[in-house]
């Protein structure tokens, strides 16, 4: 009974106890659950509070500035303290579970215990963690870089001197702005980018580098937004001022600084001061550089110097090539490096054109390959080698960024010329009043407006200078132009361009069709046979050929033909009848032909305005009226034209051509005409010539032929020709004199600037001529060139010159004179006994000449050409072997 009772006890202990331990599990499990919750809405506070901050950290990273080290510390105690709650709570059902089992207490209630006390813990973590996150500033300010290095092609080639210019500059005190200019892909951004990393490693002299890309699309809020980024101002509080506001802030911050700002790519001028830049001055030493492509605008932003940026020389442009093309490719067959050099050349020293071709011949290893890119690169069609999506879109840009569509056809059209050619400016213009390119409702203005747009396209790097009268088209600039022609405005353009090229036969007539402008210049065309149909033709260049024979019927269908050219063709001694039928015709070149005669029915070419009969020496019969008729003409060029003949006599419908009087009154019913060079053959043409007042604005070129009623001419009578630039005397067999007038009444009496463009003097066969002292009197003169005349013992006599002395005080005789040529003066002793500033001297056969007007002086001023016979140069007398050692090196022998 006694076991009974016992085991009865022990059974309600047992029951007691398990009762106790469900109780407590119970709670152990509510415990739990309200902890876990708890953790899981705090931790989803943290993690809000973390993205705050989070976002301002970015927001003031952005703002170039550094997050502090402790909420650095505390979003990684965040991040940790998120992982370990993600681990707990992938645990949490499983420890519930144990708690929820029945039976006796065990080791699941260790383990859950411990899970409760972790979960406890890890709430008590987060809490404390979320207390800490009230932070008032997230990060500070770092100290700015003096500059950013700039990543740029590393293969730069023949930048260096031009940059080494460019940092010298930066140095000087006075200069607070520079601007760069130069054709598009010349390299100019590559020079801005290099002076910025140099900053990098020298010592800073300045507190900020600002580099700010402006491109064609000017926005001042898009600099103001660059400038604000660098310095600190940029977030976007900031970027919701007012463009004033922000200008205020920029100046109040660059003024305390001395900065550096490059500007690159600039098409307009940028009001510098509106964005709130502090221009340089003596109390601002900072420094702004720019870039441009138009050399108007260094003069907009008052650059304080400039410099151009010139194409590669031939030895640097190969360079550049080879390192493009790889000496792998180079290498690959023994003829592919001259055809490398072929091609390197066809780039015309371009950086951006050598790179692009360079890149697309890299991996090319035949011959026949490199050829075809020949051909290609001559023909303006490059496509496969990247051109036509590189280089001409790029070069496009300055095309339309030119002021109007009368400029960007003045451009398009020089692109009719040959590459590599010099155009001559006077020559350029008389087409475009021929195309209609140019107002001429203003008489006096026409070729101001051409020489206007040929200084808007110079000052743009689309074409460039050469010498005084001529400009040049670069290369890609041509091939570019020929691309927009031919393909981007087809329909308006359309050119067909063959020139110097080599062609024997002129283009199929098919490829005539709808063209407008057709260029067959420098070939050796020697026939047109072919009758070609091409209604809308306006220019026709065929100059320059080996023409001998054109069909009669070659031009019946260019009843549009404004400009035609047909000069320098050396076999065509007939006038091509055809030319009469072109009503439409407005220019009309036949200089350097051999033409005999003009006919007569010439005189339907009424609405004829340039016509050049220039060094037509055959040239012998014009028939009487047919220049009268010409009412609308503006240009006449006849210098040097004609048969050089003194005959005067004539059938009754003829003039015989060559300077008489007969033809100068002719002329004198031309009412628009502004432009004329001309030959004159007797004193009395002379007289009449210049006595008639329109001729003395309008005359450019006049040539003294066979004066055999004059053995001394005054040519005194030219002085009031005031755009006089060139005269020449040939054939004047019996003039002992030439001379000017010039007392000191004649000198008071008359315009101070009498001949003060006269720049270029030819005297020819004049045998009985002694010297030519009247040319100390021309202020201009640059170039003189003497040819057969026996009896001149020295170009300005001694004796003579005394006699002008009073005349000519305050005046340096001879003082721009550059280029003299001399040639068969076999009694000539002597030039000028003063050194004069020659860059270029020709002595032929002048026995007698034993010293050039030189001394130590003049080898130190510049660079000189002396070109002549090895034994001549060998007899010339110097001050000292010093001085003839110091020119030996600019002798050439010929």
């Amino acid at each position: 009974m006694g076991n009974v009772i016992g085991i009865q006890i022990s059974c309600d202990a047992i029951f007691s106890v398990c009762l106790s331990c469900t109780l407590k599990k119970a709670a152990n499990v509510r415990q739990l659950e309200d902890n876990l919750l708890a953790l899981e809405t705090q931790l989803q506070k943290l993690i809000e509070a973390k993205d705050d901050v989070l976002m301002r950290v970015l927001t003031a990273e952005q703002q170039r500035m550094r997050r502090l080290n402790q909420v650095q510390g505390w979003l990684s105690r965040v991040e940790r303290a998120k992982r370990e709650v993600d681990e707990l709570m992938r645990h949490s059902s499983q420890e519930k579970a144990k708690l929820c089992l029945g039976g006796f207490c065990s080791k699941n209630c260790i383990s859950s215990y411990k899970f409760g006390k972790e979960v406890a813990k890890l709430l008590r973590d987060v809490e404390n963690i979320m207390s800490e996150g009230a932070f008032e500033t997230v990060a500070e300010r770092i100290p700015e870089a003096a500059v950013d290095e700039i990543n740029c092609d590393p293969t730069t080639v023949g930048m260096e001197s031009i940059f080494e210019e460019v940092w010298k500059s930066l140095g000087k005190e006075s200069v607070g702005i520079i601007g760069i200019y130069g054709m598009g892909g010349v390299g100019k951004t590559t020079l801005l980018t290099r002076i910025n990393n140099k900053f990098v490693k020298t010592p800073k002299p300045f507190d900020v580098v600002v580099s700010v890309v402006v491109s064609r699309d000017l926005r001042l809020e898009k600099i103001q937004h660059e400038i604000g980024k660098r310095i600190g101002l940029y977030n976007e509080s900031w970027t919701n001022r007012g463009f004033e506001e922000k200008a205020d802030d920029i100046f109040k911050i660059l003024s305390k600084k001395k900065f550096v700002l490059l500007l690159d790519d600039i098409w307009e001028r940028v009001d510098l001061i509106k964005v709130g830049v502090p221009l340089p001055s003596a109390k601002i030493k900072s420094k702004i550089l720019f870039t441009t492509r138009f050399r108007d605008i260094c003069g907009l932003i008052e650059a304080d110097e400039k410099f151009k940026v010139e194409c590669l020389s031939e030895e640097k442009a190969w360079e550049l090539f080879q390192k493009k093309v790889g000496e792998d490719t180079l290498n690959s067959h023994p003829d592919i490096p001259d055809l490398a050099q072929t091609v390197a050349k066809e780039c015309g020293g371009l950086p951006l054109a050598l790179k692009t071709v360079g890149r697309a011949m890299a991996c090319r290893k035949t011959t026949e390959e490199w050829r075809y890119a020949i051909q290609l690169l001559r023909r303006s069609s490059a496509e496969f080698l990247g051109m036509e999506k590189e280089v001409y879109p790029l070069l496009k840009f300055s095309y339309d960024s030119l002021p109007s569509d009368k400029i960007r056809s003045c451009l398009l059209y020089c692109s009719l010329f040959p590459e590599d050619v010099s155009i001559q400016k006077s020559r350029l213009i008389d087409f475009w009043i021929g195309e209609g390119f140019l107002d001429d409702t203003d008489s006096s203005g026409v070729r101001n407006q051409g020489y206007y747009i040929i200084g808007v396209l110079l000052r743009a790097c689309l074409l460039e200078e050469e010498g005084s009268y001529c400009v040049k088209m670069h290369d890609v600039i041509r091939d570019t132009a020929l691309w927009i022609a031919c393909e981007i405005e087809k329909e308006k353009e359309n050119f067909l361009v063959r020139a110097g090229v080599g062609l024997r036969e002129a283009p199929e007539i098919e490829k005539w069709e709808g063209v407008r402008r057709v260029s067959l210049m420098r070939n050796q065309i020697g026939f047109l046979s072919e009758v070609p149909t091409c209604p809308n033709l306006l220019t026709l260049f065929l100059e320059d050929n080996r023409l001998a024979m054109i069909n009669r019927d070659f031009f019946q269908s260019m009843h549009s033909l404004r400009v035609l050219t047909l000069s320098r063709n050396r076999f065509l001694n007939e006038f091509p009848f055809g030319i009469v039928r072109l009503v439409s015709l407005q220019s009309l070149e036949m200089s350097g032909a051999l033409i005999k005669k003009l006919p007569k029915e010439l005189k339907s070419l009424v609405n004829l305005k340039c016509l050049n009969l220039e060094f037509t020496a055959a040239l012998h019969t014009i028939p009487r009226q047919v220049m009268s008729s010409f009412t609308k003409l503006r240009v006449l060029r006849m210098f040097r034209g004609g048969m050089a003949t003194s005959d005067e006599t004539a059938a009754e419908d003829n003039v015989l051509f060559g300077g008489g009087e007969s033809l100068v009154e002719e002329l004198f019913s031309l009412k628009h005409l502004d432009m004329l060079t001309f030959n004159l053959k007797s004193s009395r043409a002379l007289h009449r010539f210049s006595s008639a007042r329109k001729f003395q604005i309008c005359s450019r070129s006049i040539s003294l032929q066979c004066f055999d009623d004059s053995k001394s001419l005054d040519i005194s009578c030219l002085a009031d020709l005031k755009n006089l630039d060139r005269l020449s005397v040939d054939d004047c067999e019996l003039l002992e004199e030439l001379k000017i007038g010039y007392t000191e009444e004649v000198q008071k009496a008359r315009q101070p600037h009498a001949f003060h463009r006269l720049g270029s003097i030819l005297v020819r066969n004049c045998c009985k001529l002694r010297d030519l002292t009247w040319l100390v009197f021309l202020p201009k003169l640059t170039h003189v060139r003497i040819f057969d005349c026996s009896a001149m013992e020295e170009i300005i006599s001694v004796e003579k010159f005394s006699d002008y002395l009073e005349t000519m005080r305050n005046v340096e005789p001879l003082a721009k004179l550059e280029y003299l040529h001399l040639e068969d003066l076999p009694n000539l002793k002597r030039i000028y006994w003063k050194p004069l500033r020659l860059t270029d001297i020709s002595v032929i056969r002048c026995p007698e000449l034993k010293q050039l007007p030189l001394d130590s002086k003049s080898a130190g001023q510049r660079k000189i050409r002396i070109r002549g016979k090895e034994d001549w140069w060998k007899k010339l007398q110097w001050e000292n072997e010093a001085t003839q050692n110091a020119f030996l090196p600019f002798f050439s022998a010929r």
